[in-house]
């Protein structure tokens, strides 16, 4: 837990915080409306004797009491995929519509890139793309049995991505859910602290910060594209979002979000952030009993 002791200036009731990190993390679920409405995979638990409970944040979340969800019955159909509750909480805030063009940057193994395609109905496009051809397997894998129909999968490196394979030029929406230092996952992952270095958070940061300019660069004018990382580094969050704001024609925008948070940074060791950053989210453990997650909404602005 000695990196985290970091964060302490910037976070409210900062021994709870570590309190929480050290809890095992519960187990929760999202209900894949491609196969099934919430209903129906509620019932199906109901009849297979497993408990669950309902998340206030989202109907489409689920707590359940078991160690396994991927053993369960609504899972092996694939009406439900085990999502940790607050990773559910980037493509909602994308809302992505029917009919749209949407760039997942950094899809595998498929969660969010599948989530979307639910969003969406199953009707538009959604380009999952990852850089890492093993991982693309386990997004092809889950895809294929949530039932998701309206992906194109791509390898490539997202900083450099290229749009020639496409008969559009400009995407609608894009996440970008960015590979980072994984301080959030903690409570699922206990070893995630064992190789923590501020030099990886810097080297993190630089692709971060690739990645995130080449979303707004293939988003159209007014489109939408959200930031996020299940870390508390504002090396890797603020920072990062900061440096789209300095080079890339966009801009911050407030969103709704149901579950409790604390407000973007805007300053951390010696820097000063835009104040448009307070609009960003910084979800902790001890918020609402969930991994920790950062959540950032831009609007392309040309």
């Amino acid at each position: 837990m000695e990196p985290l002791e970091r964060y302490r200036p910037i976070i409210d009731d900062f021994e709870a915080f570590l309190e929480a990190c050290r809890r095992p993390l519960g187990t929760a679920v999202r209900v894949n409306t491609i196969k099934a409405s919430v209903e129906r995979a509620i019932a199906v638990l109901e009849e297979t004797g497993t408990a669950y409970e309902r998340v206030d944040w989202n109907p489409r979340v689920l707590r359940l009491e078991t160690d396994s969800p991927g053993s369960t019955w609504t899972s092996f159909h694939g009406f439900t995929y085990g999502q940790e509750e607050v990773s559910a909480v980037p493509a909602g805030v994308l809302d992505p519509q029917p009919g749209e063009r949407v760039w997942d940057a950094c899809g595998a193994p498929g969660g969010k890139t599948t989530q979307i395609a639910a969003l969406m109905d199953d009707r538009g496009t959604v380009v999952a793309n990852d850089n890492n051809l093993g991982r693309l397997s386990a997004l092809r894998f889950n895809a294929e049995r949530l039932g998701a129909t309206n992906l194109a999968v791509t390898n490539q490196d997202a900083r450099n991505f290229s749009m020639k394979p496409f008969e559009f030029d400009r995407f609608d929406r894009a996440l970008v859910d960015a590979p980072c230092s994984c301080e959030g996952t903690i409570r699922k992952n206990p070893d995630a602290l064992e190789d923590w270095s501020e030099d990886h958070l810097h080297s993190v940061a630089g692709i971060q910060k690739g990645i995130l300019r080449r979303a707004i660069q293939t988003t159209r004018e007014g489109g939408t594209v959200v930031y996020s990382t299940c870390t508390f580094a504002p090396e890797e969050n603020e920072a990062v979002v900061q440096h789209a704001l300095e080079n890339e024609p966009c801009e911050v925008v407030d969103f709704d979000l149901g579950l409790e948070h604390s407000p973007g940074v805007t300053a951390w060791d010696g820097e000063d952030f835009d104040s448009s950053l307070e609009q960003t989210a910084r979800i902790y453990p001890h918020q609402n009993d969930t991994g920790g997650f950062f959540v950032a909404k831009l609007e392309v602005t040309a």
